[in-house]
């Protein structure tokens, strides 16, 4: 993708400025975990089993480790070193909590922790289409993700979708021990595990509002959760639980933020609850979609 600067008028082309080291990389990411992934680094460089992982980070919406590897070569296998480091984490999960507690200085249980919802993140400039087809399963616990470095200091970074039609890796694990207990272990939420739970009626309810808050602005993603379906730009706009006969939705807004004059959404602020955001706003129809899509519209930034 060509990256241009409008002066008055005249398109000037951005050039690539490519990293030179893998630590360059590791060092943006690093330094801007929760902007860019919505993570917490819990250790650089951590040291197990005598491999090392590159960055040691935790999801606080899942309660999960999150493995993120850096690359400049092209010709690794994410695969295989993507289970590798799935294998490693699910057969040691006490070291993991050790770290986090030691570099944290918290108090992290095991069962404190959705080991289902571990994953591995790859970092590099490029990925080939071999690695990209062979990560293109639904369910796989592998991510990638591609940065570029313009001479402007402009950064890009992409993560690679999956395609609409991928299948399961299921099938192709079940022959190697190893990787049938990393695919048994880890569940990798699609939005049709939501919708299954659902009765006809919500699963319709559940497409008008998906369709009405994706026409809120371009480039809202989907990202199915365990408990919910995000939506984002940039940082979660919204997220909907697909209950049988409702759906919940949760506004990405402070509590005494959201300009709400018909007061139909609920401040959860000081209650659990699954979605990112303090205003929650259970539906059983679409009489009020219009107004919900302006309370939502207020998260987008």
């Amino acid at each position: 993708m060509a990256l241009y600067i409008n002066q008055t008028g005249k398109l000037k082309e951005v050039k690539e400025k490519p990293f030179k080291l893998e630590k360059d990389i590791q060092k943006v990411f690093e330094e801007n975990l929760s902007a860019i992934m919505g993570l917490v680094l819990v250790k650089s460089e951590f040291t197990i089993k005598n491999k090392r992982i590159d960055t040691l980070a935790y999801d606080p919406q899942a309660c999960a480790f999150i493995i993120i590897e850096y690359k400049r070569d092209k010709n690794i296998s994410v695969v295989d070193q993507g289970f590798t480091y799935l294998s490693l984490m699910l057969e040691n999960k006490a070291d993991f909590i050790v770290e986090y507690n030691e570099s944290l200085k918290r108090n992290l249980k095991r069962e404190d922790v959705d080991w289902s919802q571990t994953r591995v993140a790859f970092v590099s400039p490029n990925f080939t289409e071999n690695q990209k087809q062979a990560t293109n399963f639904k369910d796989i616990a592998i991510e990638l993700w591609e940065v570029k470095q313009y001479e402007n200091d402009t950064i890009s970074i992409t993560p690679i979708k999956k395609s609409l039609s991928a299948e399961s890796i299921k099938p192709i694990t079940q022959q190697n021990q190893t990787l049938k207990n990393v695919t048994e272990e880890i569940k990798v939420y699609t939005e049709q595990d939501h919708i299954d739970k659902a009765s006809e009626t919500t699963s319709e309810l559940y497409e008008k509002f998906k369709n009405a808050i994706l026409n809120l602005a371009d480039g809202i993603e989907v990202i199915p959760k365990k408990h919910y379906i995000a939506f984002k730009k940039g940082s979660n706009i919204t997220d909907i639980s697909i209950l049988k006969k409702s759906l919940k939705l949760f506004i990405n807004a402070k509590a005494g933020q959201l300009d709400d004059p018909k007061n139909i959404a609920q401040d959860v602020s000081s209650i659990g609850h699954w979605g990112n955001g303090d205003y929650q706003i259970q539906v059983e129809t679409d009489k009020d979609l219009e107004y919900i899509m302006s309370l939502i519209k207020q998260a987008i930034k």
